[in-house]
């Protein structure tokens, strides 16, 4: 058993931290907001810390999910900052998903200062962090990936490292613009199909069984004819993916024309008060013009 840190309780950190403690590690939790992180250990065997910094010191692994890079800085440097409680040869595996560059950034200023970091965002959604299934893309060495695989187990159910710091990143990107192309041309298809007066549970029964079948067309559609999208992954938390995965696209002169359309699209949503809404919303705009 290993002696753990998990930073951000969000609605991905509460439940991964959680599967951490299941599985025996002793873990001390960290929260923006404290009232959280005590909420957590009411739930799950652990302790929680006032700072990144007292969370951090003297554990082997620190994790952290936290929303972006500012909020990544916000945590890992300064005087309280996770950098500054880590000891020689511990592993810094961030699930936040951020930049490839600040992957780079804190990947160099962890190795001079005696410690990993891998950069390990995952795919699978709040439901796949509640039930211990998700999917970790990572960047870094092997050494600290293989010294940390058995432990980030706990909550996956497959961890890739991809190569050199920064690829966990841009693999995630990639994942997000897959996704946000795919439901784009599903709303579309939903929208016709409900227009042109189909039986819908018909239709997804059809052609879910065939080429076009996604995971999204099945856990998503029943809620995308009904106008549900109270829940799931947020438009907002999509657009920052976006955002990152485009600026990395002119990094590598890598055309993205695709990309950027669906998330003028996913611009639209916001303005109509979507925000919060699963990223399945990019139907509404076509139900209700």
């Amino acid at each position: 058993m290993a002696k753990l840190a998990f930073l951000g309780l969000g609605v991905m950190g509460f439940p991964m931290a959680g599967h951490l403690a299941a599985k025996g590690h002793e873990v001390t939790v960290y929260n923006r907001t404290f009232a959280k992180a005590e909420a957590w250990t009411k739930k799950h065997k652990g302790k929680a810390a006032k700072t990144p910094k007292e969370a951090a010191a003297g554990q082997e692994i620190v994790f952290c999910c936290v929303g972006d890079d500012n909020h990544l800085r916000d945590v890992v440097l300064g005087e309280n900052g996770a950098f500054a409680g880590m000891g020689k040869g511990s592993i810094f595996y961030d699930n936040t998903t951020a930049s490839a560059d600040i992957a780079r950034e804190f990947h160099g200023l962890a190795k001079k200062m005696g410690f990993d970091f891998i950069d390990a965002p995952v795919s699978g959604g709040q439901a796949g962090a509640e039930n211990g299934q998700l999917t970790v893309m990572c960047g870094g060495e092997q050494g600290p990936f293989d010294k940390a695989n058995p432990v980030a187990m706990s909550y996956a159910k497959a961890i890739t490292l991809i190569g050199p710091p920064g690829s966990g990143q841009i693999t995630k990107m990639m994942n997000q613009m897959c996704i946000a192309g795919l439901v784009q041309t599903l709303s579309e298809a939903l929208n016709l199909g409900q227009r042109a007066g189909l039986d819908m549970d018909k239709v997804m029964a059809a052609i879910s069984k065939g080429a076009a079948q996604s995971w999204q067309m099945d856990n998503r559609w029943q809620n995308m004819v009904n106008g549900k999208f109270d829940y799931g992954f947020a438009v907002d938390w999509m657009r920052k993916d976006l955002g990152i995965a485009m600026a990395e696209g002119k990094r590598w002169k890598a055309a993205m024309p695709v990309v950027a359309l669906v998330d003028q699209f996913y611009a639209r949503v916001q303005e109509r008060g979507g925000g919060r809404w699963d990223t399945s919303s990019l139907i509404q705009p076509l139900q209700k013009p």
